[in-house]
């Protein structure tokens, strides 16, 4: 790749101009990475909740399209680097909406995995080094030559684009051996799924558990508390459809709409009592007993919570990234993933042509998919 680094490579991206607005195919110019950046070749990319959610609107802290902005997620191999020494040319990596700079005072200890300069930001659409964006149009949103536009970077990744520019501290490098497309999956949903298991709620063998919501993250709650020996996982849906595909290891499933009693006395009969712990992964901020916030909450939402529900050995937590560490945890999360503790292939359901990408927005919506997987570049394997 020696003969496009320190240019400006020209490429296909798909770009969104306003809420609900159809995303465009159309060139787009990718500047070199700056100090402490990386620019890469995106080989797959797909399309989670945020953001469905922030092109919907339904998230409202989200960027506003005052412009035009990229989407996010997947798997690529790194084309040039900017003074970084952790990657480099040729290696294959996946990107995080949750980056880890490794210095400050959060990457130092075992608390959290919110990097102070790093943290995920919904409203982040500049690289950290200069306050600029990579990303232009090669012509103005009418076709002219003049008064090329700025494409905004969002949620630290920006993938929906033959090439991409990222921080540093936002890109991992990866076994290349890996299966690449399933590595893609990492990158969001089973990585909060199933960290959400395993990091924050650090579920034990033999124990019970609750999952509500039967998307991506939900299963992936559900498949990591299977690799941790769970004995019975309870899932929750009101879609009837998300029971087939919720066989990664789910034992009960429970329908509200079926039921003429609220969904938590339906489990404390089935469970003779309750479960250990619950995983609330819809956006509904009505959840019950020990639970781990998992999913994308529309604006404005707050908890109908009163103090002393808390007293009776309950606890309540948010969960972002799973609590992954992502450059420091997440590549043995990844061999686990090849050996198969955790099975990575059920999630894909479909796989498109990058050029479809607006039929991929359609099917999240519909609930048809779990994850489609966009092809974004060919590439041939080392």
């Amino acid at each position: 790749m020696a003969e496009t680094q320190g240019k400006v490579i020209t490429c296909k991206a798909a770009v969104v101009w306003g809420p609900k607005e159809p995303l465009v195919i159309q060139e787009i110019c990718v500047d070199p990475p700056q100090k402490m950046e990386v620019r890469v070749k995106i080989l797959y990319s797909s399309i989670c909740h945020t953001d469905l959610g922030a092109w919907t609107g339904v998230v409202m802290h989200a960027p506003r399209f005052k412009s035009c902005f990229l989407i996010n997620i997947y798997n690529r191999i790194v084309e040039s680097v900017g003074g970084v020494k952790d990657v480099k040319e040729g290696d294959y990596v996946i990107p995080t909406f949750n980056g880890e700079c490794g210095e400050c005072r959060v990457c130092t200890n075992g608390v959290s995995n919110l990097c102070e300069r790093y943290k995920v930001d919904p409203m982040k659409r500049l690289m950290v080094n200069d306050g600029g964006t990579r990303f232009s149009t090669t012509t103005n949103k009418d076709g002219g030559s003049s008064q090329k536009q700025r494409v905004y970077h969002f949620l630290n990744t920006s993938t929906f684009t033959e090439y991409t520019v990222l921080d540093s501290a936002c890109v991992v490098k990866i076994d290349p051996n890996a299966p690449l497309k399933q590595m893609s999956l990492l990158s969001c949903g089973v990585s909060t799924g199933v960290g959400a298991a395993w990091n924050t709620a650090n579920v034990k063998e033999g124990t019970t558990t609750a999952v509500f919501g039967l998307g991506s993250v939900g299963l992936a709650v559900a498949e990591g508390a299977r690799a941790r020996g769970v004995s019975r996982i309870i899932g929750v849906d009101a879609n009837a459809s998300k029971f087939e595909k919720g066989k990664l290891g789910i034992t009960d499933f429970v329908n509200p709409k079926d039921l003429t009693k609220p969904v938590h006395e339906r489990i404390r009969e089935l469970m003779s009592g309750g479960v250990d712990y619950s995983f609330e992964c819809t956006g509904n901020v009505d959840g019950w007993g020990s639970t781990v916030l998992v999913g994308i909450y529309p604006t404005p939402k707050t908890l109908p919570l009163h103090p002393m529900e808390l007293f009776d050995d309950r606890t309540i937590t948010g969960s972002i990234f799973g609590g992954f560490k992502p450059k420091s945890q997440l590549p043995n999360f990844a061999q686990q993933c090849m050996k198969g503790v955790v099975k990575l292939e059920p999630f894909i359901t479909n796989e498109l042509p990058f050029e479809k990408i607006n039929d991929v927005f359609q099917l999240l919506r519909d609930e048809k998919s779990l994850r489609c997987v966009l092809q974004i570049s060919k590439f041939l394997k080392k």
